[in-house]
């Protein structure tokens, strides 16, 4: 965790972009000047696969309009890591203008950054996530790639939806200790944002099958994880709601070297052995937790649980909280 606080007033401004240089890519702030002291700027980054991850809180925004981050070709002379950028305001908005396009994002939208190309930024949002990573990651040929830069792909609907979620999902494994499945996470946000990208061009054609199977996997699980709930949830109903075959919806969980009925036992034991652990529900039964997250049989799931993680579900929360 890199914070502005920790270095001198007078040396502040100066450190802080040089900061924000090394972490993101060299760019200009302008119009801010000495008189924010940016004293509550936060800064977390990571390091997932070949991902970097950062996760920016800024004070240094103006009240009364939005401030101004300019990417000239001078910096890009100077420096051109030849990388991709992938930001998401998380508060406010951010107007990006690349390649003669202007895109207006909001909370949990995004936008593809070319750092070859200028860019200038009109900010207004207080806390934003970045995405860095090769060229070489993003499964779309470069010319194509260029006519994406710039262009606003919505946070709330469809594969864009997906990408800001398991974003926020990235910012969590900051500084933990999960970072196989933070590197897991990480490939498999770069390929949902290639389909969310050739999906706005409506060239799907330019991605690999598998970049397909991948980004349709993770929708799968997406929509497992929000109904576990439901004891009706079955391969049939997944299968149907995605518009594919139960044959071909096992297939697609090979690749996790599971079936889709064990992805589900397992986050529903996974959801209930959170609960039994929650000392806000300890006035709950066994029972009662197990029925909520879909195990409508008492003894089927005492013996999954057991299973799973060695004693009954009773016992284990009697030993461990």
């Amino acid at each position: 965790m890199l914070r502005a606080r920790d270095e001198p007033l007078p040396s502040r401004l100066d450190y802080w972009q040089h900061v924000l240089d090394d972490a993101l890519i060299p760019t200009e702030i302008r119009g801010v000047g000495q008189a924010k002291p940016w004293r509550t700027d936060k800064l977390r980054i990571g390091q997932l696969g070949a991902v970097t991850v950062t996760d920016l809180i800024t004070s240094w925004i103006p009240d009364y309009a939005p401030a101004e981050v300019v990417r000239s070709p001078r910096h890009i002379r100077r420096s051109d890591p030849d990388l991709y950028k992938v930001e998401i305001p998380l508060s406010g908005q951010v107007v990006v203008e690349q390649n003669g396009r202007e895109a207006r994002l909001g909370p949990g939208d995004f936008a593809l950054i070319d750092s070859s190309r200028p860019c200038h930024w009109a900010v207004s949002s207080r806390r934003f996530v970045f995405l860095i990573f090769p060229k070489t990651l993003l499964p779309l040929r470069h010319h194509e790639a260029e006519q994406l830069a710039g262009i606003r792909i919505a946070g709330d609907r469809g594969t864009g939806a997906l990408v800001s979620s398991l974003t926020r999902q990235m910012i969590k494994q900051l500084g933990g200790n999960h970072i196989t499945d933070g590197a897991r996470i990480a490939a498999a946000v770069t390929d949902l944002v290639a389909v969310a990208l050739a999906t706005r061009l409506d060239r799907s054609e330019l991605l690999l099958p598998g970049t397909w199977r991948q980004a349709l996997l993770l929708r799968i699980q997406a929509f497992i994880e929000v109904r576990l709930s439901d004891p009706r949830l079955s391969p049939s109903m997944i299968a149907q709601a995605h518009h594919i075959s139960v044959r071909y919806l096992h297939k697609l969980f090979e690749t996790h070297h599971s079936t889709v009925s064990a992805w589900i036992r397992e986050r529903r034991l996974e959801r209930c052995r959170h609960d039994l652990l929650n000392l806000e529900l300890r006035s709950e039964s066994v029972s009662a937790i197990a029925v909520r997250w879909g195990f409508t049989a008492p003894a089927h799931f005492s013996r999954v649980f057991r299973e799973a993680y060695g004693i009954p579900p009773a016992e284990y929360r009697r030993l461990c909280i």
